[in-house]
């Protein structure tokens, strides 16, 4: 029988993945993905957080011409990615950031003009300086990386609008191919990157969701008060180390506080701090000093630890893509750990609220005015003396107006669009911004969905991101755990020396006329696709108003849903 020909670039992959790093296997995504980038193809990879994700960058950048620059959104996490290349023979890396002396950062700029760099690690917003965005194209990367990529979606769009220029920034250093790296990201997600860092061609390569060593589990409460007790003595009983995630700085404080003086080492983590203390704490925690950190959701991406025992959310997030990225740091050296949603509806009001922003009509058309009303490109430094409004808001309306046609972003500045009209692309833009405000609130009633189901949660939670669970079944929730005691588990059947694993009610005769990935419409809700089917129902992800919930019996009863084949 005649043997398969070997690859030269996946042995080369290989090689250097040995001889470098230490690996001595590589998996199979990973190894699909490395070799997208060897070939110089845009590429987009999602896998769950502890399966190798910065290996697909890292390995390919010690075989590249040229340094490859990564996009991390925390200086913590820049900070621990430089150490663990530092930790590789023949790995060079450096960050530039401000929390560096800024002799550190003229050397690491020292090094790239050298070529004695591997790896530089910035976040967006150091990419918004002309002299830092002037230095990275005078290096020639041969490899831009956008690791953390949801938060070109999850940020770019409120708080950290650079995001949203990342797919300029590479044209503007001589476009390299592009990378992005991420543990969460659902279908809109995807979308939503991939249109803003203009990846229109990308090759995707999504590995499973699913986290069988992670158990996961919601305790709903009532009364606020009851649910914190709850809170500090369900995180002082789980085995340590672990993290809590809470809605506040002020609450981290609290919590910290009340586990510390339960005799506990625990710590709040969260962005008012500075940035020596979030060090130390982050510091402390990798090195085993701590049993719990409490931390905000928007800074959890710096504690990266892989014996994370237990992970408690003292509020629900905004959505399941937040949740799934948050719960994923339990567990990744692939013991048992455990995933705990601490859910009070009244919670949900707030992530509502915060999802409910939009900017007005006459805003838009007063900032193209004043664009207009300049001869050429005007800068930004410029629009905002004239229009007092801060970088943060000012770049999310120009990109909301860029995006509707209105305008055209380039380096030397801002321009109009010739013959486009003010008020129609003003418009344009407040729907644009009201569509994603649907979407956001969606999410949030996914989010809701997932908390108060009495079916499956692992079902639930895989199908959102459109997977299916599979034949294996639930390694483990609560609501299947409850099914094999007897209870009802909301549709999903589980018997007892099954292993845990569940058994779908039968589908009603006729079979189901609706699987993943089916293209629908509804008379309503216009277009959409089908992520996911229950038994009773079935989960439709609609283009201009994001998640709905529909049941089953009456899609076929009233014919909600009709397939786009057949329209």
């Amino acid at each position: 029988m005649p043997t398969a020909r070997r690859s030269p670039v996946r042995s080369r992959l290989r090689a250097a993945a040995r001889e470098v790093f230490g690996w001595e296997e590589l998996r199979p995504a990973q190894l699909l993905a490395m070799e997208a980038v060897m070939a110089g193809e845009d590429t987009i990879v999602v896998m769950p957080t502890g399966a190798g994700k910065s290996a697909v960058y890292q390995v390919p950048g010690v075989l590249l011409e040229g340094p490859v620059l990564v996009v991390s959104p925390l200086i913590a996490l820049q900070r621990d990615q430089v150490t663990a290349l530092g930790r590789s023979a023949g790995a060079r890396a450096s960050a530039v950031n401000s929390a560096q002396r800024a002799r550190e950062n003229a050397q690491a700029w020292e090094r790239v003009r050298e070529g004695a760099l591997d790896f530089l690690f910035v976040s967006p917003e150091q990419l918004a300086k002309p002299d830092v965005l002037a230095m990275v194209g005078a290096a020639g990367p041969a490899l831009m990386v956008v690791d953390e990529a949801h938060c070109v979606s999850g940020w770019g769009h409120d708080f950290r609008p650079d995001y949203l220029a990342l797919g300029r920034v590479r044209d503007r250093i001589g476009r390299p191919p592009l990378l992005a790296l991420t543990a969460s990201a659902a279908p809109p997600v995807r979308a939503d990157i991939l249109r803003h860092l203009a990846m229109p061609h990308a090759r995707e390569i999504v590995a499973g969701f699913d986290r069988p060593e992670i158990h996961l589990e919601v305790v709903r409460h009532q009364d606020e008060e009851a649910k914190r007790r709850w809170v500090v003595e369900r995180a002082a009983g789980e085995p340590k180390p672990g993290i809590v995630y809470a809605g506040t700085r002020k609450e981290t404080e609290e919590y910290a506080a009340e586990l510390s003086s339960l005799g506990l080492c625990g710590a709040a983590y969260h962005a008012g701090m500075t940035s020596a203390a979030r060090s130390a704490v982050h510091d402390a925690f990798h090195a085993g000093e701590l049993d719990v950190v409490v931390a905000t959701s928007a800074f959890g991406m710096g504690i990266d630890k892989t014996d994370v025992r237990f992970v408690l959310h003292a509020s629900v997030p905004g959505s399941l893509d937040a949740y799934y990225q948050e719960l994923g740091r339990a567990g990744r050296d692939g013991r048992p750990a455990r995933a705990i949603l601490g859910y009070r509806p009244e919670d949900l009001g707030v992530q509502r609220y915060r999802a409910s922003g939009h900017p007005d009509e006459s805003t838009l058309s007063g900032l193209m005015d004043r664009v207009r009303a300049h001869a050429g490109p005007v800068p930004a430094t410029v629009l905002r003396e004239e229009t007092g409004l801060t970088h943060t808001t000012l770049t999310s309306l120009l990109h909301l107006l860029a995006e509707a046609g209105g305008l055209v972003l380039e380096e030397a500045g801002i321009r109009a669009v010739p013959g486009a009209r003010r008020d129609t692309c003003a418009r344009e833009a407040v729907r644009l911004a009201e569509a994603r405000t649907r979407l956001e609130h969606s999410r949030v009633e996914m989010m809701r969905g997932y908390a108060e189901s009495e079916g499956c949660r692992r079902r639930a939670l895989l199908g959102y991101f459109g997977e299916d669970l599979g034949a294996e079944g639930c390694a483990g929730c609560d609501n299947c755990e409850a099914g094999e005691r007897g209870s009802d588990a909301g549709g999903v059947a589980v018997l007892a020396g099954t292993g845990g694993h569940t058994i779908p009610t039968p589908e009603p005769p006729g079979g189901p006329a609706f699987p993943p990935g089916t293209r629908v419409s509804h008379r309503v809700w216009g277009e959409g696709e089908v992520m996911s089917g229950e038994p009773d129902r079935l989960t439709v992800l609609f283009t201009e108003t994001g998640y709905r919930t529909l049941s089953l019996s009456a899609v076929r009863e009233q014919s909600l849903l009709t397939p786009l084949a057949e329209v």
